[in-house]
């Protein structure tokens, strides 16, 4: 079953195989359209019959709303009366200005779950070409909720190339994400604002991206370091103690031996660089999950983005 109810994009085919294509520089507009956004968020009173029957009296629920679809009416979530609506088409007119004037290419963006998910992914036209021709390009990632999954998140997220691998750019700060609750106003300019510190920190990013391919790592650091990131802490199911997920090791290793996707470049190749690769991989292709969209939702917004975050951090401590 697909998460994605309807997408659009531009360039190659994306991970399902559906959607939209579009041809490059189409306006918002346009976008909403072919994504599947040309609707809105409405509200409405929760209303129950008391009586246990259809001649029953009808009463409202004021604390509560339910979140509906314009233009199917497909109910979405229900929610407390001070929740903020984020509608799909503030997600597409927060990349307006950065599209037109601001050099960024919109790349994906559609709905999932009937509605209950929104995102964009915009590539910001910043990259880094790493040692044997392995490229990194930047893109800006905007997605929203209604219900209660995810917090209004703007983050830059990297895109390798030669696998399509994505991890969030971290920068130590957290400045790479800017999340808004939804007791909050969505303020496009505010959280672009925020975002600025991070728009020039890509060269931070480049920097700790071309010290992991330069450090050289041994067989006996990388089993460490696999341990570290794939160990299942104490009290998780029920776990008395930390264990290692050694069927995640077995793969996350075979990948970083040779068969991942780049691993063989000289970046990748016995390096920290490598190791971190590995995990991205395994988590955006390879980690259990009901299906492709569902290991994608979670290697964006969930378990998935931890795990390529700590393998991140480790790796960050051979460099330090």
């Amino acid at each position: 079953m697909h998460l994605v109810t309807t997408m659009a994009y531009r360039g190659e085919t994306p991970w399902h195989g559906l959607g939209n294509p579009l041809s490059p520089r189409q306006p918002i507009e346009v976008w909403q359209k072919q994504a599947g956004m040309d609707w809105q968020i409405e509200s409405a009173d929760v209303r129950f019959v008391a009586g246990g029957s259809n001649l029953g009296s009808i009463h409202a629920f004021p604390e509560q709303r339910v979140l509906y679809r314009s233009d199917t009416k497909v109910p979405l979530s229900v929610v407390s009366s001070r929740y903020q609506v984020v509608q799909p088409m503030d997600i597409l007119n927060f990349y307006r200005d950065l599209t037109e004037i601001g050099g960024f290419e919109l790349e994906t963006a559609g709905v999932l779950k009937n509605g209950k998910k929104l995102w964009a992914l915009a590539r910001t036209g910043q990259s880094v070409a790493l040692k044997g021709n392995d490229t990194v390009h930047g893109y800006l990632l905007l997605a929203t909720a209604c219900d209660g999954t995810l917090a209004t998140t703007a983050q830059f997220t990297s895109v390798r190339v030669v696998c399509a691998n994505t991890l969030q750019i971290a920068l130590g700060d957290s400045a790479g994400a800017v999340k808004v609750g939804h007791r909050s106003q969505f303020d496009a300019a505010a959280v672009k604002r925020q975002l600025g510190i991070a728009i020039s920190s890509w060269d931070g990013f480049m920097v700790r991206m071309k010290a992991l391919a330069d450090r050289k790592v041994n067989d006996a650091v990388a089993e460490k370091f696999f341990q570290r990131v794939l160990t299942y802490p104490a009290g998780r199911a029920n776990l008395p103690m930390p264990a290692t997920n050694d069927r995640a090791i077995k793969a996350v290793q075979s990948l970083y031996a040779g068969k991942g996707m780049g691993a063989t470049l000289a970046s990748a190749s016995g390096t920290a660089w490598g190791l971190v690769n590995s995990v991205t991989e395994f988590v955006d292709y390879q980690r259990r999950a009901r299906s492709e969209d569902h290991r994608r939702d979670a290697a964006w917004f969930g378990a998935g983005a931890t795990l390529k975050q700590r393998a991140f951090d480790e790796a960050m401590k051979l460099i330090a």
